[in-house]
C-alpha cells in the first residue's frame, strides 16, 4: 500500500480514532463498505499498519495510518499536522478512542484517571477544534463522537470515565446547536457495555458488567453510529436494553440511577 500517493479525487476521507479494535475497527469497516478512504489513528504501529492493509486490500480504498498515542498532550495536533501532511480533506472526524478504568475513585491510581481525562476529553476537544476549523471554511462536514449511555447516568466504580462521557454528550450538545445554521452536524453515539476490549483494559474483567451481562456486538453499534451520523441526527442509543436504560434516567432519581449502576458494576463472583 503506497500512502505516499494518495490524493482527495479518490473520494471522501473518515479520519477514526481507535480503529484498530472494538466499536472503531467495524466503524472503519463500514465507513470503507460505503466507499470511504479512511485516516485510522492508533497506537501500536503493527496493529496500525495490519489494519490498514486489510481495509485497503478487502474494500479497494485508501488508507493512511497514522501512529500516535492520544494520551499525550501534543498527539491530537501531531495528528492533525501529518493529515495536512498527506494533502487530504477530512469529510467525516470519528472520535472513537477512549479507555475507562474501574474501582472506587479514593483507592486508585490519580495519575491513571488524569490520563483518562487527557484521551477521553483533551485530545476529543483538540481533535474536534483542529478538524471543525476546516468544516466551517468549507461549511461541510460531519463529526460522530463516542459518548456512552452512561454519559446520562452517575457511574460509581467508573466515576471518572463516566464524567468523560457526560463531558463528550453535553459539549457535543452545545456544538450541535452552534453549527445549527450550517451544513455541519455532529452526532454522540451511547453504546452500553459492549464485546470490546474496554473492560480488560479498565480492569474491570471481573466485574458484574463483563461477567453477567449480555454484552452488545460492536458491529451493531457501528452500524447504529454510521447510520445516525449520516442522517444527521443529534444522538443515538444503541440497543433496545440501552435505550430502556437511558430512557430510565429522564424518570428516576440520580442517587437511584447511582445505586443501580453500582450493582450492576460490583465484582462478579462467578468464575
Amino acid at each position: 500500500m503506497d500512502t505516499n500517493a494518495l490524493n482527495t479525487t479518490d473520494g471522501k476521507y473518515a479520519l477514526i480514532t481507535g480503529a484498530t479494535s472494538g466499536i472503531g475497527y467495524e466503524l472503519a469497516k463500514v465507513f470503507a463498505e460505503h466507499g470511504y478512504n479512511l485516516v485510522i489513528v492508533a497506537r501500536t504501529p503493527e496493529d496500525l499498519n495490519t489494519t490498514a492493509d486489510e481495509l485497503a486490500d478487502q474494500y479497494g480504498i485508501n488508507v493512511i495510518p497514522i501512529a500516535k498515542d492520544l494520551f499525550q498532550d501534543n498527539a491530537a495536533f501531531d495528528v492533525y499536522e501529518e493529515v495536512k501532511s498527506h494533502q487530504v480533506q477530512i469529510n467525516v472526524l470519528v472520535n472513537d478512542a477512549g479507555q475507562g478504568v474501574y474501582g472506587l475513585f479514593a483507592e486508585g491510581d490519580i495519575r491513571k484517571q488524569l490520563q483518562i481525562i487527557d484521551l477521553n476529553v483533551k485530545s476529543l476537544t483538540a481533535l474536534t477544534y483542529l478538524f471543525l476549523q476546516d468544516m466551517t471554511a468549507r461549511n461541510e462536514g460531519k463529526i460522530l463522537q463516542l459518548a456512552s449511555i452512561v454519559s446520562d447516568i452517575p457511574a460509581p466504580l467508573q466515576a471518572v470515565y463516566g464524567g468523560t462521557k457526560a463531558f463528550v454528550l453535553s459539549f457535543s450538545e452545545a456544538l450541535r446547536n452552534e453549527l445549527k445554521d450550517t451544513n455541519i452536524t455532529i452526532t454522540s453515539l451511547q453504546p452500553g457495555a459492549t464485546d470490546t476490549d474496554f473492560f480488560n483494559k479498565a480492569g474491570a474483567q471481573d466485574s458484574k458488567l463483563a461477567k453477567e451481562t449480555k454484552l452488545s456486538d460492536p458491529a451493531d453499534v457501528a452500524r447504529d453510529g454510521f447510520d445516525a451520523l449520516m442522517k444527521g441526527e443529534d444522538k443515538i442509543v444503541s440497543g433496545f436494553k440501552n435505550k430502556v436504560q437511558s430512557a430510565m434516567s429522564n424518570v428516576m432519581s440520580d442517587e437511584t440511577l447511582a445505586a443501580q449502576m453500582r450493582k450492576q458494576s460490583e465484582r462478579s463472583e462467578k468464575d
